[in-house]
């Protein structure tokens, strides 16, 4: 029988003491110093200069404080991962409702930047499940932000602020119950419409051919061939699919698509089963080569050893370089997350397939789980990234290079899916790269709630603005 962790005296005046601490060393800062954490891991895609000032040390925020597999709540550091967290919880056969698909995505970043899964379209998004914030605000104050306080602005415009409001050093957040094995469907269709129904329709019933459906995403590898991939906690399984090593997930759907038993995981290798190759991006290093596959070790198929090499290559200006002097083309790097209404997903594929040509892509749908009014006067639960409630989207995330033809405008091929994604009425994930215009920009994140919350959390700017940070890349 699992135990029940409860947070003893000695963890709460250890958290004590660190939020103290913390406190000081930002309020030492020197003035007009950006602010930065002490992290090991990142997995934003704008690359910034390093700063000469001294980064904030926020490791004693790493770790899961305690899991109550009862209430089904855990009290979590805001800089802890969800790889440790799921370590937590799985023991007590619980998970968080929505697990990000990268192991080293941390709680925190989940909530102030945006996170999905495939438990989206039941669960929402990450920030719907935590039930209060402990915050370090901007303006060096340390809050307890909850859906219902005198903090409730904060708490709701907190997602989508990417640290520009402040930082999260614990949350609260619900998790749900698993079972040990999942057992996945893969469906293929012919075009995107269909596949865009098919997603409506089960989404909106939670089951398909009588099997209740747990999880659902999807895979476009080309036009005329696109996979939805249905998934089912099960009590058992006659056999346990192993994608950490030799065999590739996404290579397996084809191969399991169609009549036929489909494919079993274990709950904790589901719930990272696009982490080990970085969905499909570790054909960029090789690591699909049989040859090179077979002697890169299990420990080092990881996405944020991945991402570590992107850096590097970022750093030393290698790609490009090496394109020059061969005599290649340069070619544009194109890492986003958008997301559209249903309705629209197969106008979005279109587009994509025709101007921009990138496969694979993943499909996933999400729906707001929050069904709580909006604050007075405003017309979003969330309104730093305004969604409506009720409404189905299908995210769409696509990650490589594009090859640039002379004449293109500068970041040609992401200023595309930027003015598509406007003209569907989506929204863009700002992890990456983006390059609106301030006006656009706002107009699409809700300037004005924005500036309310700076001026009542960070009203000497000491953090830098969503803008400037986002789009600026400072």
């Amino acid at each position: 029988m699992n135990v029940i962790r409860q947070p003893t005296q000695r963890d709460f005046a250890d958290h004590v003491e660190a939020v103290q601490r913390l406190r000081r060393d930002y309020a030492a800062l020197p003035p007009g110093a950006p602010v930065r954490l002490a992290k090991p891991t990142s997995n934003l895609f704008r690359f910034r200069d390093p700063s000469a000032t001294q980064p904030l040390d926020v490791s004693a925020f790493s770790s899961v404080i305690s899991v109550d597999p009862v209430e089904r709540v855990a009290e979590v550091g805001g800089m802890t991962t969800y790889e440790d967290l799921v370590a937590a919880t799985l023991p007590h056969g619980l998970m968080p409702l929505v697990v990000p698909q990268l192991r080293t995505i941390t709680l925190g970043g989940a909530v102030t930047g945006m996170g999905i899964e495939a438990s989206s379209f039941r669960n929402g998004l990450p920030h719907e499940s935590v039930q209060e914030i402990e915050i370090l605000t901007g303006a060096g104050d340390t809050v307890v932000a909850r859906r219902d306080n005198e903090y409730r602005d904060l708490f709701h415009g907190f997602p989508n602020s990417y640290g520009t409001l402040g930082y999260s050093l614990r949350l609260r957040i619900e998790l749900e119950p698993v079972k040990p094995y999942v057992h996945l469907r893969h469906l293929r269709f012919g075009d995107a419409k269909e596949a865009m129904d098919a997603f409506a329709r089960i989404c909106a019933d939670a089951e398909y051919e009588g099997e209740q459906v747990d999880f659902i995403d999807g895979v476009a590898f080309g036009p005329g061939e696109l996979y939805l991939t249905l998934a089912a906690f099960v009590d058992s399984a006659p056999w346990a699919s192993d994608y950490t090593g030799h065999d590739i997930y996404y290579q397996s759907i084809p191969r399991y698509a169609g009549p036929g038993p489909g494919d079993y995981l274990t709950i904790h290798d589901y719930l990272w089963r696009w982490d080990t190759d970085w969905f499909w991006c570790s054909r960029a290093f090789g690591v699909q080569n049989p040859t090179v596959r077979r002697f890169w070790p299990r420990s080092l198929k990881r996405s944020d050893v991945y991402r570590r090499l992107v850096a590097l290559d970022r750093r030393t200006d290698f790609s490009r370089l090496l394109a020059r002097y061969t005599g290649k083309r340069q070619s544009e790097p194109l890492i986003q997350d958008i997301e559209v209404g249903v309705e629209r997903g197969a106008e979005f594929l279109d587009f994509f397939h025709a101007e921009i040509g990138m496969t694979p892509v993943w499909m996933c749908p999400l729906r707001l789980r929050e069904r709580a009014a909006p604050a007075e006067g405003e017309p979003h639960v969330w309104p730093l990234y305004p969604l409506e409630q009720d409404r189905l989207y299908i995210n769409f995330g696509f990650w490589g290079m594009v090859e640039m033809k002379p004449g293109q405008r500068r970041a040609h091929h992401n200023r595309l899916v930027e003015e598509e994604v406007a003209r569907l009425d989506g929204h863009k994930s700002l992890y990456s790269d983006a390059f609106y215009t301030e006006e656009e920009f706002w107009r699409q994140y809700n300037g004005d709630a924005y500036q309310r919350l700076k001026r009542a959390y960070d009203p000497d700017g000491r953090l830098l603005g969503l803008y400037e940070k986002c789009v600026g890349n400072k």
